[in-house]
């Protein structure tokens, strides 16, 4: 292991450590007040928000809007304030004011209309980037590249790049703050772009970074360099001092009010999600629509991923009318099927819908009646929607420190494809399923699901490796693949797994990073001549297809059984020499243990990050196979019929429902959806909680009381077809 830089060793520093395993919090906070008796966060189900263009004042139609949140059943809008221009009569010295403002008050009419219409109402703003008179009064608030140039606006270069760790946050950005506040009495300040674009080497960045650190700012993106891991612990402490400074401004003007980052996500997020979950009372999911081969329900795993840190909290779901491409169509409009699919699918999963709006104008107006009739179905139902908790029993665990410090500048093919593969197989193996944060994997946020999948997470401290056995030792499965518990927290590899005794297998010194034309021998029972279950539904073949990347491994104690061996590679061309030079050999390529009530699979080979590059339907059945094994009990729901659909369960206060969204599509793996196709008729059966019967069976969507059968604690009906959706609400 590479020595610990002094820097991680001081007291403040390892407090401010999200990476680390430690609480983070600054050198000398108090805690957070306590929340006031009449907080709002929870109130509002479905948000609006009209993002201001500067020539927008003054022009735009200000009471179809408002009667446009009106008759989206709208509760709380999120409307443009001030930073990058001013929607309002600011007072406040370089705050630039939007040209077309003259004597009104853009800001305040909208807040003004939206107090009457009895929603909730915070103000966002944008400090990414300033004006010349900015640059020319307080040049040391422009960020500065590493050669030592202030940074232009990529995209109007009359603009200036700001800083966000210096004092244009700290200090200009907080009176602009607290004048929003002050004046409008808003409940929250949202701001979007507030964490800076990009390394800054202004002299603030510079000075600061070396009091707390005796370096200078790096020079590199590794993260086993000291300076840079250094930097990327500095820097997360410093935003989140900014977040609470703000905080703590917002709420001595007013009580209630809080301050909302546009931040958090998954496991490639800047900031680390615990701490985030921790600060904040309400996050929004700022992911707005698909682009590229972005499939569907990556809006449902957003809302997972929020939720692993957020637990109960609310949790907006933003998206976006338009195209989501690289090409920014900012003015766009997205087809219906593609905007109702996103946001089905964000709902299911959790999220509270959040429709925006860029500029007041109106070029086209197709996206107006989808968005009303998909809020006017969500106010109907609200009280179906206002979800207590999930009832999955399975859970995949995410990790930003195996992100950052393992993954590096290649995290989205070594992390977050392998994450990406095991989720594309849940959906279509019909699983419910969570996600855990791995700095949550305390009893109490990982005892509530039987089985934990760790897709590739390789960098676990040994405290971490600890938690895990722990729960596999209270009766928990797991199922982990390729290099998970290989490296430590800072993404130093050991000499051994950190999880080799649960796994029942050694690491054997070598990684294969890319195998071509291997395969994987299908065992049998030497004494039975049976497969293991996890060869399920593969019977009619001895061989698939192997992955691209393999760990050597050895085995621990006896393993006569294994279920998959290795065929190594062999020739692909010439043609006359396709054939293996090795067809059988010993080397376990799955290992399958029962340890007390639990159970642990563990893969040493990429399967998951292969069955997203190739979708295997064999590496699709082996993915399902080992959770449904580890689990080895009845899942919350089961639905069976052909096509492709998200599946989620949950509670209310007194109710249970059912979200099946439906993905069959040939579009499903690239936007925009052309149209909806509906599903066969799909049997359900519900497993209810214990002790408690069905009062009523309703469907949400298509309407009426299905034909219901009640036996041994569980409901079973079929769906003649599923259109978009369709939800199963329960009353208990």
């Amino acid at each position: 292991m590479a020595p610990r830089h002094p820097l991680l060793d001081r007291r403040s520093f390892l407090r401010h450590s999200a990476f680390a395993g430690t609480a983070l919090a600054l050198a000398g906070d108090a805690s957070p007040a306590p929340a006031p008796a009449d907080e709002w966060f929870d109130r509002p189900m479905r948000w609006a928000q009209l993002t201001l263009a500067e020539d927008d004042p003054g022009t735009y139609d200000l009471n179809f809007w408002l009667d446009y949140f009106r008759r989206t059943h709208s509760d709380a809008a999120c409307l443009s304030a001030g930073g990058c221009v001013a929607y309002y009569p600011t007072k406040i010295p370089l705050h630039y004011r939007s040209q077309w403002l003259g004597a009104g008050d853009a800001f305040g009419d909208l807040v003004a209309g939206c107090r009457k219409l009895n929603m909730v109402v915070i103000a966002r703003t944008d400090p990414h980037a300033a004006h010349q008179d900015v640059c020319d009064r307080h040049p040391d608030w422009i960020a500065v590249n590493a050669e030592g140039q202030k940074i232009r606006h990529p995209v109007m270069p009359e603009l200036w790049i700001t800083c966000a760790l210096g004092p244009y946050n700290f200090d200009f950005m907080t009176s602009v703050t607290k004048e929003i506040v002050s004046l409008y009495k808003v409940d929250g300040i949202f701001s979007n772009r507030w964490s800076g674009s990009g390394m800054c080497y202004c002299e603030h960045c510079r000075e600061n970074f070396h009091a707390a650190s005796g370096m200078d700012l790096p020079r590199t993106l590794n993260p086993r360099d000291p300076s840079r891991r250094a930097y990327m612990v500095w820097r997360q402490a410093r935003l989140f001092e900014l977040w609470r400074l703000w905080d703590g401004e917002i709420r001595k003007l007013n009580p209630a009010a809080r301050y909302i980052p546009n931040s958090g996500g998954g496991a490639t997020s800047d900031l680390d999600m615990k701490t985030v979950g921790e600060l904040a009372p309400i996050l929004f999911a700022d992911r707005q629509a698909r682009s590229g081969v972005t499939p569907p329900w990556a809006n449902g795993k957003n809302g997972k991923e929020y939720r692993s840190t957020m637990g109960a909290k609310p949790v907006g779901g933003i998206f976006s009318v338009g195209v989501e491409e690289p090409y920014r169509w900012k003015d766009s409009v997205q087809s219906a099927p593609e905007i109702r699919l996103w946001v089905l699918d964000g709902i299911a999963n959790g999220l509270r819908p959040w429709f925006t709006k860029f500029a007041g104008s109106l070029n086209d107006r197709r996206w107006l009646p989808v968005v009303e009739d998909l809020y006017a179905w969500h106010h109907r139902n609200q009280r179906y929607l206002r979800n207590v908790r999930p009832l999955a029993r399975v859970a995949m665990v995410y990790s930003q420190q195996t992100s950052h410090f393992y993954g590096a500048q290649q995290a989205r093919q070594k992390v977050e494809d392998h994450t990406l593969g095991y989720y594309q197989a849940l959906i279509e193996a019909r699983i419910p399923f969570e996600m855990v944060h791995d700095r949550l994997l305390d009893a109490a946020h990982v005892d509530p699901f039987k089985v934990l999948i760790f897709p590739n997470i390789a960098a676990l401290s040994i405290g971490q490796c600890a938690q895990i056995r722990d729960y596999v030792q209270r009766g928990g499965s797991i199922v982990a693949t390729h290099e998970t518990s290989l490296y430590d927290e800072w993404g130093e590899r050991r000499a051994d797994f950190g999880l080799a005794d649960l796994f029942g297998a050694s690491f054997d010194g070598a990684i294969d990073a890319r195998m071509q034309n291997s395969y994987l021998r299908l065992e049998a029972d030497q004494a039975t001549g049976k497969r293991h279950p996890l060869l399920a539904g593969l019977d009619d073949t001895g061989r698939i297809i192997n992955g691209v990347s393999r760990v050597h491994t050895k085995t621990i104690g006896a393993y006569p059984n294994p279920p998959l061996t290795l065929i190594p590679s062999y020739p692909d061309l010439p043609m006359e020499e396709v054939f293996p030079r090795i067809p059988k050999t010993d080397i376990p390529e799955a290992y399958v243990r029962e340890m007390g009530k639990g159970r642990v699979v563990y893969f040493p080979w990429d399967i998951d990050r292969t069955f997203w590059e190739v979708l295997s339907v064999d590496h699709g059945k082996l993915l399902r196979n080992a959770v449904e094994w580890a689990a080895n009990e009845a899942p919350p729901v089961t639905v069976t019929g052909p096509g492709v659909l998200d599946l989620t369960v949950w509670t209310q206060a007194s109710s249970l429902t059912v979200h099946l969204v439906n993905l069959t599509n040939p579009m499903m793996m690239k936007g925009p959806l052309r149209e909806f196709l509906p599903t066969p008729p799909q049997n359900v059966v519900v497993r209810l909680p214990d002790g408690m019967k069905a009062k009523r069976v309703q469907l949400l969507v298509s309407g009426g009381t299905p034909r219901v059968q009640e036996a041994n604690g569980s409901i079973g009906l079929t769906l003649p077809s599923i259109m978009d959706h369709e939800v199963i609400a329960i009353d208990l």
